[in-house]
């Protein structure tokens, strides 16, 4: 039974209740969260929204309820009693050297590397490959507290200028610094109130980037629905930066960005209002004032340029082919109906890149990649061998280069770099980290369940090798499925510390991802969404009928469109799992497009203001709308960052309230707000590691074990 005492201000109380069925011994008081008579009425249903006044980031009312929750949150996370053990055996594997491929710009060679506990990478250069690497560019010096991170870096052709950007506290808006990299010193005053931008140079005149005008409300939740591509010429001011695409109400769009292609002939845009499709335009550079040349003006497919060879352009698309190929077109007529099918549309959804005067094209079969070459007249060179099953990533290069760099990874394998010799169609292993985990102890296999209405689902499956099948094994099904968004398999520092514990890792290919094309990411959106929530539980049944697993030891993690999963699910079979792992969710489906750029994500979802069908399809499963009063709900940990302006924290303030509230049971239903932090991206290091000690404590606790399944002290080496 949830207990509540009057006041904001409320401390956890800690007491023994020796519950042997939870094995659980903390008992805890939530904060009281007012209720307010906010009611909002759609196609004539009235809907109340008892804590609409959470969404307002700014208030010291808020700032007094987070401060309320994170103190009853981290009582309780701090007094189980293996917690410490977990950040303990986390510092320790997470302590390994991390190298990135290097890359090539002017006469140096540019690479990442972090020593191992580092809050961020730093960037290294030298300029030959045998040299010894020099510190170019120091993120942890950014700011004190390790939370301004680096979010982008680009180089001018002759590579003596180089833009980089910075996040502060996770924020999506970011500023853009401009230094000589000769003697890395700023060059020019900080371009500002930057947000979903690349950095695009235009040979070593200047460069592109993209941003909406500073909204009037809240910077980190107001509406932001104009973006505008602009230039920046060094020498100038950033208040005389032109305008090239949005500054008018038929250039409108909520998403645009701009890339200037190799041989820096052609301008490329990208232009769109959901995060699915868009319009697509070019401008020839070479002339003294370019025309805006249309090349696609609808928003219903996925288009972009690949390369151009002079002026023959190749495009990648899945205009009259779902799986994606790749097309050439001549630049001076680049309407669809002059397009030729260069590498055509197979059975598998295809991604394309480019490096050393050759193409790459990188198939997903089954989640799993392959990867084969071609040359610039579409022949097929060979298929690459790749070291083993799993994702590989990274075949791009300049064209002048010989040899490129990639890499690949599995659930059971670190992240390892080959060197690839382009003509010779070979690899050499590059770096392979020295972490302490040997993925010879672990397997994966991929399995095939039927969904509710009889669809196939692939699910990989990791765990330790020679694991007893008892029901009783620790489980994390993990889930996404939206945003046309593959999840393929890729190793997991974090994930390490769970496989140590005994514990089973499984991931399904939910429908609304992009595993296999625009048409199994159609079949999870909208009026179909659905669709993915009963895939997420058939995959949970599954893991608890092959006795995998069973509700007492199953818990479901997603953030973001995943949170929105998760919510979903433990609201509609709030029996089915024991913990559930809700991360910067979409929680709120009435009102998610109010925010910054949510009014994008309709492709995926609609909007409430749809129709009155849309509405009622949105608010049947709408996870803050649909906790009921006087259920029981799995143990639960909402996680958000206050600084989170893509999925507002508000979404998560709202659950959690609502939660409490409504739960019966004395599972704890807890929300942990990271402050100084945004949606995910650039998050320190020692941040990380806290969480992951926290999420994993926090599971294993409500899972019933006292103690780890497996000591730590057993595990290392």
């Amino acid at each position: 039974m949830k207990k509540t005492i009057p006041g904001i201000f409320v401390l956890a109380i800690l007491a023994s209740c020796n519950n042997s069925q939870n094995n659980t011994d903390l008992a805890l008081d939530y904060p009281e969260t007012k209720k307010v008579d906010t009611v909002t009425n759609y196609f004539g249903t009235e809907v109340k929204d008892p804590y609409r006044w959470l969404e307002d980031d700014r208030s010291e009312e808020t700032e007094a309820w987070v401060k309320a929750q994170n103190e009853v949150t981290f009582d309780f996370l701090e007094n189980i009693p293996y917690r410490k053990q977990l950040e303990e055996r986390l510092t320790e594997i997470w302590n390994y050297e991390k190298l990135s491929a290097p890359r090539k710009e002017g006469n140096y060679i540019y690479y990442s590397k972090n020593d191992g506990l580092q809050n961020h990478s730093v960037i290294y250069r030298k300029k030959k490959e045998e040299d010894e690497g020099e510190v170019f560019l120091d993120p942890n010096k950014f700011s004190d507290d390790g939370t301004t991170s680096l979010a982008g870096l680009s180089f001018s052709e002759d590579g003596k200028k180089a833009a980089y950007a910075i996040s502060e506290g996770g924020s999506d808006w970011r500023k853009i610094i401009i230094i000589d990299t000769e003697s890395t010193k700023t060059v020019e005053d900080t371009i500002r109130d930057v947000k979903f931008s690349g950095i695009s140079w235009k040979g070593n005149e200047g460069f592109y980037y993209s941003s909406y005008e500073k909204p009037k409300g809240s910077e980190l939740s107001a509406k932001t629905d104009q973006h505008r591509l602009f230039y920046h010429k060094l020498g100038s001011s950033q208040e005389d930066d032109k305008i090239i695409f949005g500054d008018s109400e038929e250039q409108k769009h909520r998403y645009v960005g701009g890339s200037v292609s190799e041989d820096n002939r052609y301008l490329f845009i990208s232009a769109r209002n959901s995060t699915a499709g868009g319009k697509l335009f070019m401008m020839d550079l070479q002339q003294e004032d370019p025309e805006l040349v249309t090349i696609l003006d609808n928003e219903d497919t996925e288009s972009y340029v690949l390369e151009n060879e002079e002026n023959k352009l190749f495009i990648v698309t899945d205009l009259d082919a779902p799986n994606k190929r790749v097309v050439s077109v001549d630049a001076s007529n680049p309407k669809p109906e002059n397009w030729e099918d260069f590498i055509p549309e197979t059975n598998y959804v295809l991604s394309a890149t480019t490096g050393g005067g050759y193409f790459f094209a990188e198939y997903m079969v089954d989640a799993v990649s392959k990867v084969e070459q071609y040359d610039y007249n579409g022949e097929k060179i060979r298929d690459i061998e790749l070291p083993g099953i799993g994702s590989a990533g990274g075949f791009n290069a300049k064209k002048e280069e010989d040899v490129l760099y990639y890499s690949f990874t599995n659930y059971v394998t670190p992240g390892t770099i080959y060197k690839f010799d382009i003509e010779e169609g070979t690899s050499e292993l590059y770096n392979k980290p020295n972490i302490k985990f040997n993925p010879e102890d672990y397997e994966s296999r991929q399995v095939f369940y039927k969904s509710k209405d009889g669809t196939e689902i692939p699910m990989i499956i990791t765990h330790k090798k020679g694991i007893e099948l008892n029901g009783k094994n620790p489980t994390i099904l993990y889930g996404y499925g939206g945003f046309n968004i593959s999840l393929t398999p890729s190793f997991s520092t974090a994930n390490a510390i769970w496989l140590e514990q005994g514990g089973i890792y499984a991931v399904p290919n939910l429908r609304g991802g992009g595993e296999y094309g625009k048409e199994w990411h159609d079949a999870g959106t909208k009026l179909q969404k659905q669709n993915v929530f009963d895939d997420f539980i058939a995959a949970a049944e599954y893991l608890i009928d092959e006795n995998y697993t069973s509700s007492d030891y199953l818990a479901i993690r997603g953030g973001s469109n995943g949170g929105l999963l998760v919510g979903a699910t433990m609201t509609q079979r709030p029996d089915l799992i024991k913990v559930a792992l809700p991360a910067v969710g979409v929680m709120d489906m009435l009102r998610y497009h109010t925010f910054t750029a949510g009014a994008g994500w309709a492709y995926d979802y609609g909007t409430a203001e749809d129709s009155k069908e849309m509405f009622e399809y949105l608010y049947g499963y709408s996870p803050v709308h649909n906790l009921e009063e006087g259920t029981e709900y799995p143990a639960t940990i909402v996680t958000t960052g206050d600084h989170d302006d893509r999925v507002v924290p508000a979404h998560s303030f709202k659950f959690a309230a609502e939660l409490q509230d409504k739960h019966e049971g004395e599972n704890p239903v807890l929300i942990r707000i990271e402050t100084k932090a945004g949606h995910g991206a650039g998050k320190p290091t020692k941040m990380i590691i806290e969480e992951y000690a926290d999420i994993f404590g926090f599971t294993l606790y409500n899972m019933g074990f006292q103690s780890l399944p497996y000591n730590v002290n057993k595990v290392k080496g």
